[in-house]
């Protein structure tokens, strides 16, 4: 498949010196499991490793300029929110970055262009490929630009709040049915597990990731309320 790169550049408003990057951010697994042949072809989880990193540091800076009298606990946790796979793969969506993905035809058959997993895991390799060309201040120009309307949300500081505590008590005001959170899967060997858990409440349902369940269920809440309060925003703006 023929990827015009020099769109997305565009869309990133970022020329990349060494567009090998760029591309190896797009590799999915699946298109170079098949491609078993071709010498040197890599993947991005590597970069997608580097780029969760470049992104959490981000972030973090974003969140201190912007909230200078909360601590680190309230802060950690609205990051959490902001880095979520929900979140990051809004990021992706916005940038067309679907568009853009090379990945194998099992995933193609199955959706995988718009699968949030997928995307949210390029656009952290895409951020560790603007890194690794341009430098940090590249990077957080580009961050900057796509998280900076969700740094400016009101909403943003109830995210600092326990995120399961706080949709429990929206469930009770609308009396509905109770949050039902199911581990969808268990990855890593056992001293190093991340656990996806998906929660279903108010006629949705989210997906969140952890090192233990707790953390995984907190950030699928988090997720879910992100979700019902853009919702609520989307029924303001309509009125």
């Amino acid at each position: 498949m023929e990827v015009d790169l020099n769109r997305l550049e565009d869309r990133l408003s970022y020329a990349f010196s060494d567009k090998r990057l760029l591309l190896e951010s797009l590799h999915h697994t699946s298109y170079v499991n098949e491609r078993p042949d071709q010498e040197g072809l890599k993947d991005n989880q590597r970069l997608e490793f580097l780029g969760d990193a470049v992104l959490n540091l981000a972030v973090g800076h974003l969140l201190i300029e912007r909230f200078p009298e909360f601590k680190e606990g309230d802060l950690s946790k609205m990051r959490s929110g902001l880095v979520s796979e929900f979140r990051l793969a809004e990021c992706a969506r916005s940038l067309e970055l679907g568009v853009y993905l090379l990945i194998g035809k099992g995933e193609e058959k199955n959706n995988g262009r718009d699968k949030s997993s997928i995307l949210a895991d390029a656009f952290e390799a895409l951020i560790a490929a603007v890194y690794l060309d341009g430098g940090f201040n590249a990077a957080f120009r580009l961050i900057h630009s796509l998280f900076l309307p969700y740094i400016r949300d009101p909403v943003l500081p109830f995210l600092a709040t326990d995120a399961k505590s706080r949709l429990q008590e929206i469930v009770q005001q609308t009396r509905e049915m109770v949050p039902v959170y199911t581990v969808l899967q268990e990855s890593g060997p056992d001293h190093d597990k991340t656990f996806r858990i998906q929660v279903e409440v108010l006629g949705i349902t989210a997906q969140g990731t952890g090192k233990n369940k707790k953390a995984a269920e907190q950030d699928a809440a988090q997720n879910a309320l992100t979700r019902i309060d853009a919702g609520f925003s989307a029924c303001s703006k309509d009125q």
